[in-house]
């Protein structure tokens, strides 16, 4: 499984990617948390706001900051 944040490096994306890092870690998972922060790599995925959280190519959540315990229950259901 693979996790990326989109996002051009606001605080609110930073937060949304160690909350993303800390699931991760939590649920003793090997999955990958990557960063996107070109705004062409953003536009490819059809987002509009961002933060936003893509799990295995997805989009599952965007213009919010999940929780951690939000984004275990996304991964959960992936």
């Amino acid at each position: 499984m693979i996790i990326k944040i989109l996002g051009t490096g606001c605080k609110s994306c930073k937060m949304l990617e160690a909350n993303a890092v800390e699931a991760v870690k939590q649920m003793g998972s090997d999955t990958k948390v990557l960063k996107v922060e070109k705004i062409e790599d953003i536009m490819a995925y059809g987002v509009m706001a961002t933060p936003a959280l893509v799990v295995d190519e997805v989009v599952k959540s965007m213009g919010r900051i999940l929780s951690s315990e939000d984004i275990k229950k996304i991964l959960a259901n992936s």
